[in-house]
C-alpha cells in the first residue's frame, strides 16, 4: 500500500478513529457511568431552548439517516426503487433542508453557551469545542451541494459510495482510490466527519448512543409514605 496523503487520511485514519471510538466508549461507559450523559443546560436558561434543540436535534437525526443510507446502500438495491441521478437530486434536497434546519438550531445553541454566563458556566470547554466541530462539518455538508450541481449525473456520489462501503468492508486500498480525485469539499466533508467519530467517546455526544432498556428490567422500587407520629 502507497502510504501518501490520501491513503493514510482515507484509508487509515477511518480504523484509527473507529478503534478510538469503540475502546473510548467502551472504556467511558465502564468506569465513568456519570459521566455519560447530554448535560443539558436546560435547566439553567429555557428561553429559545425549546426551538434551537428541536431544530438541531430533528435536523441532525435526519442528515444521519440519510449519510447512513446513502453511502452503505448498494447501488445494485437503490435502483429498484430510484435512479442514481434521482438520488442524487433527493439527497440535495432533502439534505439541504434539513442541514439548514440544524444549522438554526445550532446556531442558536452556540449563541446561548457563548453569550449567556450561566450557560457558559455550566458547560465546560469541550462542549463549545464539539459545537464548533459540528458547526464546521455542517457548513462543509452544504457546501457540498454547490459543488455537486455541477455534476448532477451522480458519478461523484457514486465515488463516494464506493469509499463508504471499502471502508465498512475492510477493502482500504479501494478505499483510498476511490475518493483521490473527488473535489476538496468532499474530502473536507470526510475528514471531519471522521474527526468527529475519533473525538465522540470523549464529548456529550455519548448520550445519542443510549437507551434505557434496563428500565423496563428493573426491579420495583418500594416507597414507602412518610407518616406523622
Amino acid at each position: 500500500m502507497n502510504l501518501d496523503l490520501n491513503t493514510v487520511l482515507f484509508a487509515l485514519y477511518p480504523y484509527i478513529a473507529i478503534t478510538v471510538c469503540v475502546v473510548g466508549c467502551w472504556v467511558r461507559f465502564d468506569r465513568e457511568q456519570y459521566s455519560w450523559r447530554a448535560g443539558s443546560s436546560q435547566l439553567v436558561r429555557t428561553k429559545g431552548m425549546v426551538l434551537a434543540s428541536n431544530s438541531f436535534h430533528i435536523g441532525i437525526l435526519f442528515i444521519l439517516a440519510g449519510h447512513f443510507v446513502g453511502l452503505l446502500t448498494p447501488e445494485a438495491i437503490y435502483h429498484h426503487v430510484i435512479s442514481t441521478e434521482d438520488k442524487q437530486i433527493l439527497a440535495m434536497v432533502s439534505g439541504g433542508f434539513f442541514g439548514l434546519v440544524c444549522l438554526l438550531g445550532l446556531t442558536m445553541l452556540l449563541h446561548r453557551r457563548i453569550t449567556d454566563p450561566r450557560v457558559r458556566a455550566s458547560g465546560t470547554r469541550g462542549d463549545l469545542a464539539i459545537l464548533i466541530l459540528l458547526g464546521i462539518q455542517l457548513l462543509l455538508g452544504l457546501a457540498t451541494i454547490f459543488a455537486s450541481m455541477q455534476h448532477l449525473d451522480g458519478s461523484v456520489m457514486l465515488l463516494l459510495a464506493g469509499w463508504a462501503q471499502s471502508v465498512v468492508t475492510f477493502q482500504p486500498e479501494q478505499a483510498a482510490a476511490y475518493i483521490a480525485n473527488v473535489h476538496i469539499i468532499y474530502k473536507l466533508h470526510v475528514f471531519f466527519g471522521i474527526s468527529i467519530v475519533l473525538v465522540f467517546p470523549f464529548t456529550r455526544l455519548v448520550h445519542m448512543i443510549s437507551a434505557p432498556v434496563w428500565y423496563f428490567g428493573r426491579a420495583y422500587q418500594l416507597v414507602r409514605q412518610k407518616r406523622a407520629y
